[in-house]
């Protein structure tokens, strides 16, 4: 009799330990009873029904993520690419995704790779490179539109490479060097002209200088010849008006006249020097009459001067 009691007790306690289910944080368990959905466990203790509930599903609410494999896809100018990515879901309705779909990860895989190949069927091989962004977020709204239903979010998708053709590799390093080739000759040309320009602008600067410094040189020579000029006159001038104070002093006549006769003979002592044949005035040897002479032209000039 007690070990009848104890195997009740036994069945009592495993029965009712059945009946008890803990839920992990961020998951949910889909109960179903009697074969039908009757609810969804949440995270903690619960309590259901041995033999008749069952727990038919379990889910997590964290995010996963999916690699998506290698595929051909064909640009719209007809190159095959080879591209992989990576896909990044969260379930965001557990029941959806229990009685959505038969196996959600593997159908979201599938639609990932279809849209890739649509979208990337859409742009030219140079914008596959240059638009991972763009084609990121079409995808991962393409994903949201056809998943929805079964309750599964896509966060975002990632490509992790895009393998063009061998020959389509190579055209494209040789299109790279060429433009490189292109800018180092550009640089290059640009550098020439304005070593060119450089050197022109220092020759006219040169030119301009040396103009300016001549002008300059100029200026100064006339300026200088100028001062010469008006020097000498000056010392002329002072120089006559001493002569013409000492003339006006006693004997400054007969200093005048013996002065004449000096550079007379001085002047016919030169000549006969430098000549070998002279012409001779008929009174040569009157030097009296040649200061008289002398002496009349200079009394008319003073009369003159004093008249005036």
């Amino acid at each position: 009799m007690e070990i009848l009691i104890l195997v009740a007790a036994f069945v009592v306690v495993v029965t009712v330990w059945k009946g008890v289910k803990i839920v992990p944080q961020q998951e949910a368990w889909i109960i179903e009873r009697l074969g039908r959905y009757y609810g969804t466990l949440d995270a903690g203790l619960n309590l259901i029904i041995p033999y008749i509930d069952r727990v038919a599903y379990k889910h997590s609410f964290k995010e996963t993520a999916i690699d998506v494999p290698q595929q051909s896809a064909i640009t719209r100018d007809n190159v095959t690419l080879a591209i992989d990515g990576i896909l990044y879901v969260k379930i965001i309705d557990p029941k959806q995704a229990s009685y959505g779909v038969t196996d959600p990860r593997y159908a979201i895989t599938q639609l990932a790779q279809t849209t890739m190949r649509s979208e990337i069927g859409k742009i030219m091989l140079d914008k596959t490179f240059e638009e991972r962004d763009s084609l990121n977020a079409n995808i991962v709204s393409s994903i949201n539109q056809a998943s929805n239903i079964w309750g599964i979010q896509c966060l975002r998708y990632e490509i992790k490479d895009i393998t063009p053709p061998h020959n389509v590799l190579q055209a494209m390093e040789l299109q790279v060097a060429a433009e490189r080739r292109k800018r180092a000759e550009i640089l290059d040309s640009e550098g020439k002209r304005q070593a060119q320009i450089n050197t022109a602008e220092g020759q006219k600067q040169e030119i301009v200088l040396k103009s300016e410094g001549a002008l300059l040189d100029q200026v100064n020579r006339a300026k200088g010849e100028a001062e010469a000029i008006l020097q000498v006159a000056s010392a002329t001038a002072q120089g006559i008006e001493k002569v013409a104070a000492a003339i006006e002093k006693s004997g400054g006549r007969d200093a005048v006249a013996l002065r004449i006769a000096e550079q007379y003979v001085e002047a016919f002592r030169a000549l006969a020097k430098t000549n070998n044949t002279i012409l001779l005035p008929s009174n040569l040897g009157d030097a009296g009459a040649m200061v008289a002479q002398a002496l009349t032209v200079f009394d008319t000039i003073k009369s003159a001067r004093a008249k005036g």
